[in-house]
């Protein structure tokens, strides 16, 4: 019995030492996703809310808007 509760103890103390290390997903901050979209006139991807709509297309700026609307 005595073994037992010794074995109970090492098990607590190893836990309680190493509890700190473990990882908990639930205190992780979810990064926030955004959509990204395609410049139809260069075709790099940026996210939407830097994007600009015109035409139902998405720009990465007003230059590659201007030039793809010539």
């Amino acid at each position: 019995m005595s073994r037992l509760l010794m074995l109970f103890a090492i098990a607590a103390g190893v836990y309680w030492l190493l509890r700190p290390y473990r990882k908990d997903v639930s205190r992780q901050d979810n990064p926030v996703v955004e959509d990204m979209v395609r410049c139809a006139h260069c075709g790099v991807h940026i996210p939407r809310s830097e994007s600009i709509q015109a035409g139902g297309n998405y720009f990465c700026g007003a230059e590659h808007r201007d030039a793809y609307r010539k």
